[in-house]
């Protein structure tokens, strides 16, 4: 990866570690936002990625419906913020995402093969745009084979379609156990902060990659891709290793995961990751922040397999914060972004959780102080 100027460094003791850390983090406060929120005839809910525009102040949520209670969409909203956490999530409108013939997506009844499944949204500041991914589809059954490619689409304001950017062939679905795994696609994005880079991060190993995150030790890799903005060409791929999944699950042998759901670019090889953890029998989520750093991370663009080939070298990272130890229930955090600064000067983090559409989740608002 190359080492650009850094955008952003801070320097700080992290409040919530035992050792000192080049970035401070302190927790400000959650707003949830109610259950079965309606805003023109759509329900608020499933919010997987958030950014924020300065200029407008006004943030950007996408939501992972999957046209099946209304068509794909995102939405804006108004947060205010104070010194003391956030006041109001007010969400102000809904766009509905078109695709390339300028309608809106299908659902599985529609059309199984075209439904689309957002994940993530990212401002494209350069060119007044916005930028979001789809993780596609593969089930493969003795019922039925469904095979739809991730994809990254590139949209106007108002979720118009502009263009589509080519994909590497290491990320088309296929039926044999190659390739990406099914909902562990791309999860992450984030500009560079010069803009002349996107980049976006798998969720989950693919399946040459190795192994799922699991409860003991693995060599659960993913993948991180560089695109160089103004060609929309792909220009390096490079490795990152999860931790293991957090708690046992109840029963033992009941789902489990691990993986990213976003991140954040600092600059000069450096990324805020998310990592999220969860186990059936515990509904709280463990949602750990490391910073990450990828400046003597191998290209792995010529290596299709990090299970038989260990000649690389991946990132490197240390562990911010486990939010586990702010005393607060965390749900499926999904989404993070810078926010404007606080009316004591400092920066806010702000995190989003996708509630699923479900009574028994939160769609939560997390806020923290930067320094």
């Amino acid at each position: 990866m190359k080492k650009i100027c850094l955008g952003i460094f801070l320097t700080a003791s992290l409040l919530l570690a035992k050792a000192q850390s080049p970035f401070s983090m302190r927790y400000k406060g959650m707003f949830v936002l109610p259950y079965n929120t309606n805003v023109q005839q759509t329900l608020v809910g499933g919010l997987s990625g958030i950014d924020y525009d300065a200029k407008q102040d006004l943030y950007y949520l996408i939501c992972d419906d999957r046209s099946a209670i209304n068509p794909a969409r995102f939405y804006t909203a108004s947060i205010k913020l104070s010194n003391k956490g956030i006041d109001t999530v007010l969400i102000k409108d809904v766009f509905f995402l078109k695709d390339a013939a300028g309608q809106n997506f299908p659902n599985s009844k529609q059309d199984k093969f075209n439904v689309p499944d957002p994940e993530a949204m990212r401002i494209a500041h350069k060119d007044n745009l916005l930028v979001w991914s789809s993780e596609g589809e593969r089930t493969v059954n003795p019922k039925d084979t469904i095979l739809s490619d991730p994809a990254i689409y590139v949209v106007d304001r108002q979720g118009g379609y502009k263009s589509k950017i080519a994909l590497p062939d290491n990320l088309r679905m296929r039926v044999t156990e190659a390739g990406p795994r099914q909902n562990g696609v791309l999860e992450g994005m984030s500009f560079h902060p010069n803009g002349h880079h996107l980049f976006v991060s798998l969720e989950e190993p693919r399946y040459e990659d190795g192994p799922r995150a699991d409860l003991r030790d693995t060599t659960a890799y993913v993948r991180f891709y560089d695109i160089n903005w103004a060609t929309k060409k792909f220009q390096g791929e490079y490795a990152y290793q999860l931790d293991t999944i957090a708690t046992i699950p109840t029963p033992a042998n009941a789902f489990r995961i691990n993986g990213i759901p976003d991140m954040l670019s600092l600059g000069n090889g450096q990324f805020l990751v998310i990592e999220r953890s969860f186990s059936t029998g515990r509904i709280q989520c463990t949602i750990k922040v490391f910073l990450a750093d990828f400046t003597q991370a191998t290209d792995i663009r010529s290596i299709p397999s990090l299970s038989t080939n260990s000649q690389f070298t991946p990132a490197t990272k240390k562990l911010l914060l486990n939010m586990d130890s702010l005393g607060v229930f965390t749900d499926n955090i999904e989404g993070v972004c810078w926010g404007p600064k606080l009316p004591n000067g400092k920066r806010s983090l702000i995190f989003v959780s996708d509630n699923n559409f479900s009574p028994l989740q939160q769609t939560q608002f997390l806020l923290f102080e930067v320094d």
